[in-house]
């Protein structure tokens, strides 16, 4: 009895030792550095747009003015084609020629009235348009420093088909469907946008960027959600996500470089497990050489009609 004692004596010590014994961890959180944020794209038949920004302190405070602020309009920006230089003209919301307000506020998010009370810039190629199977190298200088990236515009995939059908318990409500035929033996990502037949600007769906990994070289189907249907806020309504029978539907299916998918596919990553305590810390890649942040990224894309019937 005396021995049973005292092994339920020693076993009590050694777990007060174990819960006793602490390690002060200290951990050297680096300071903020401002860096150059780079939004660039360019697109078969389109011009350049690059959109320029300084990163902000995870603790400062975030408002409009804050957002405003962080715009660079004061950079040269130069394109490259191979055999084609361009140096990128500056355009400003308080100063936009005509017709093209409706492109400046899809490309900063704010209403047109918004933004013609605005100083916000953009950098666009007045000169010269993407040409498929090119690569687009991007010299931006501001700060006394230089930073260069590069994409190239690939040929784009075609869809074999795409077609509507109803979901679930509706008769006149689905989703958008598609057949791809992935190429074999090579690597391959895309983007997914579509927008109403009268709308002109394209809209993302859920997750919109995809690669191949899990059916290189395969045929398959595969569906999408309306985007635009979230627009409305009842959040009571049964038909958002979904398509009505009668619509027509501009489908773009864009395909990209690997380097941007994989900088677009830890981005929305980040963006969607937001606030998360379980979220794994993601440092989100760059093409962008010199020590700036964010995309320079070349689309090749193919277009199709999606009438729902």
């Amino acid at each position: 009895m005396e021995l049973r004692i005292l092994k339920y004596f020693i076993l009590f010590l050694g777990i007060i030792t174990l819960w006793s014994c602490t390690k002060e961890v200290k951990i050297d959180i680096p300071g903020y550095k401002e860096q150059l944020v780079v939004d660039g794209r360019i697109e078969t038949g389109q011009p350049a747009i690059v959109l320029l920004s300084k990163s902000n302190n995870v603790y400062s405070s975030t408002n409009f003015q804050s957002y405003l602020n962080s715009f660079v309009d004061d950079a040269t920006v130069v394109l490259f084609n191979g055999t084609q230089t361009d140096t990128l003209t500056k355009i400003c919301t308080d100063d936009l020629p005509p017709g093209l307000e409706q492109v400046a506020a899809s490309i900063f998010g704010l209403p047109v009235e918004v933004l013609v009370n605005l100083h916000l810039c953009a950098y666009v190629s007045l000169n010269m348009v993407g040409e498929e199977g090119k690569m687009y190298t991007l010299q931006i200088t501001h700060g006394g420093k230089q930073y260069n990236a590069s994409s190239k515009i690939q040929a784009p995939i075609a869809l074999d088909s795409v077609y509507w059908k109803p979901e679930g318990n509706f008769n006149d409500r689905g989703f958008s469907w598609a057949k791809l035929s992935d190429p074999a033996n090579s690597s391959d990502a895309y983007l997914w946008e579509v927008k109403y037949l009268q709308d002109g600007q394209f809209s993302k769906t859920f997750n919109p960027y995809f690669n191949d990994k899990f059916f290189n070289g395969l045929t398959f189907d595969f569906a999408y959600e309306n985007p635009m249907s979230f627009e409305d806020t009842t959040s009571n309504n049964p038909y958002r996500g979904f398509y009505k029978l009668g619509d027509t539907v501009v489908i773009k299916l864009s395909k990209i470089g690997l380097k941007e998918y994989n900088y677009f596919e830890k981005k929305y990553n980040q963006i969607y497990s937001g606030g998360s305590p379980f979220a794994v810390p993601t440092n989100i890649p760059t093409n962008i050489e010199g020590g700036a942040l964010g995309i320079w990224v070349a689309y090749a894309p193919w277009f199709d009609t999606l009438v729902c019937q």
